[in-house]
């Protein structure tokens, strides 16, 4: 990380030089940390990378998460939820035949860690599915394997330090569709400093001998353990969110930081530019980019999180001309119907046949915070989380909100239903080009059923805040045991940018009693009739 010279003075951040922006947020003086990149190359192509990685090795391990605080907890589950609606009496829902995930039996393929933190992204004609610590390359249309399990650290290979040795998780990919190129992202935090690697495709063809790789690092020094960190696409950056915890265990805040996106497509060295917030500010979503439609020009790209019965949302407007001007804003405060976070943010889902139960992360709201911008202007953007129910350790609340004039406001609640007791949890949620909304999330019942995987959704002309009847992509067949507890932490919802109507959602599920033995699932659907 590299001294940029601004007009103001320059402090000392992160084990290392930086200089310092101010801007309003919160109603105080806000410091952005303005950062080069740690380290920079060309790659060769995915599959010579591949040959050139060696696998490591290691022992069955549970993955880092550092629990976020909440203070605004309203206690038990609402005595009545006004947002809780029982399943419309039919579904729209229509589902392909779906893949089989990276897990246990997987060819080439050893489960090492969990969670298994599950996440794909969609292309023009392959699927990505990333997992602690491989990801794998589908061909869209057949499901064929075209790319085998790679380490997820062969991105890196060549590149040097912690990206290249480390291959420690907590992925993402995403797929730029303005750019139609691939993002990879993922962390190096078992040698310091604290590393985030990005690696950008060249081309949308992961498989072609053509497509190399723009490669860039940002450190965060020695101190400060960048957890959790999630990425939104937006027109102007690459935005992320990261939980950051001091010497790794003291929760700092969260972290709002923006990738130059024009610079690192050019395949140049992008800076990044990162506003820290306070501890009593809990995990941040930023908002990505669903459609073929871009948020309007200048929009700012937008943060969420959650407090008392609420939902808050913070903007960020990134100027890597003159990072000074940049501004990150708010929070605008929505109020929301009365909640609890599940588990009290914790462990609480029942499984049958043990009395290990399930981490609920219900702490935090769950990836994405999908934009969309309809082709009638409406922007809207959904986001769920897990909260507390009477009839269940658990359920999920979904909500969109509508910006006018970049004001947001809350357009639409919902509540699945939770009265046939089984647990609900680890959902994601995307919106395609007709206003079709689609929810899949993990099941769990403590007395008769095993962690399998369901999807909702509604369409456009639904009543508001209901969701259709419920549709299972897998059942569960086995409980997670032996003191193990972690689940998820994440599951995604994709949309195809083809079409931009059918979604692909992905997470994990049990076959067997056992431990560090989880399977995962793709599934590709579509829901309601709106144009």
């Amino acid at each position: 990380m590299k001294l940029l010279t601004l007009s103001r003075p320059f402090a000392v951040a992160l084990g290392a030089l930086c200089c310092t922006a101010m801007a309003l947020a919160q109603g105080n003086s806000q410091h952005f940390d303005v950062f080069d990149a740690d380290h920079y190359d060309r790659s060769p192509s995915l599959k010579e990378m591949a040959k050139a990685t060696i696998p490591i090795s290691a022992q069955a391990q549970t993955v880092f998460l550092g629990r976020i605080p909440f203070n605004g907890d309203s206690g038990a589950p609402a005595a009545s939820d006004p947002t809780q609606h029982a399943p419309l009496p039919y579904s729209n829902a229509s589902v392909g035949a779906g893949i089989e995930g990276l897990g246990v039996g997987f060819p080439g393929f050893t489960v090492r860690y969990a969670p298994p933190d599950t996440n794909a992204a969609v292309g023009l004609t392959q699927v990505v599915q990333w997992v602690n610590t491989y990801f794998v390359v589908f061909d869209k249309a057949t499901g064929a394997v075209v790319q085998a399990p790679t380490p997820g650290n062969a991105l890196w290979a060549g590149f040097g330090g912690g990206c290249q040795k480390n291959n420690d998780g907590d992925p993402v990919v995403q797929y730029d569709k303005a750019a139609q190129r691939w993002v990879f992202t993922q962390f190096s935090v078992s040698t310091k400093p604290y590393l985030q690697c990005f690696a950008i495709s060249s081309a949308d063809d992961l498989t072609a001998p053509t497509t190399t790789f723009t490669r860039f690092a940002f450190s965060f020094g020695n101190t400060n353990f960048p957890d959790y960190p999630k990425l939104g696409v937006w027109s102007d950056g690459y935005y992320l969110s990261f939980n950051i915890f001091r010497n790794g265990f003291i929760f700092s805040g969260p972290k709002a930081c923006v990738v130059d996106r024009a610079t690192a497509l050019a395949g140049g060295s992008p800076t990044m530019i990162c506003a820290q917030l306070s501890s009593s500010t809990g995990s941040l979503l930023p908002s990505d980019l669903d459609g073929s439609t871009p948020p309007p020009f200048g929009s700012p790209d937008y943060f969420v999180t959650f407090g008392t019965n609420s939902l808050k949302v913070y903007k960020f407007h990134a100027d890597f001309v003159v990072p000074s001007s940049s501004t990150f804003t708010g929070p605008t405060t929505l109020s929301v119907a009365a909640f609890s976070p599940a588990c009290n943010g914790g462990t609480c889902i029942p499984q049958p046949g043990t009395s290990q139960q399930l981490d609920s992360l219900a702490d935090r709201l769950m990836y994405r915070f999908a934009y969309r911008n309809n082709n009638n202007g409406t922007e809207s953007l959904v986001v769920n989380h897990s909260i507390k129910t009477t009839g269940a350790a658990s359920t999920v609340r979904w909500y969109e909100l509508r910006l006018a004039s970049t004001v947001p406001s809350v357009f639409q609640t919902g509540t699945l239903d939770s009265s046939d007791g089984i647990s609900r949890w680890m959902g994601s949620i995307a919106m395609d080009h007709g206003g079709n909304i689609a929810l899949g999330y993990s099941v769990s019942k403590g007395s008769s059923i095993y962690p399998g995987i369901r999807i909702t959704g509604r369409s456009c002309n639904d009543s508001p805040g209901t969701t259709q009847a419920e549709t299972t992509i897998i059942n569960g067949t086995g409980s997670q045991t032996a003191n193990l507890n972690r689940w998820g932490d994440y599951s995604s919802m994709a949309v195809d940018p083809v079409d931009d109507k059918t979604f692909w959602y992905t997470t994990e599920y049990m076959t067997a009693n056992g431990t560090f033995n989880w399977h995962t699932r793709l599934a590709s659907f579509t829901i309601g009739t709106c144009p």
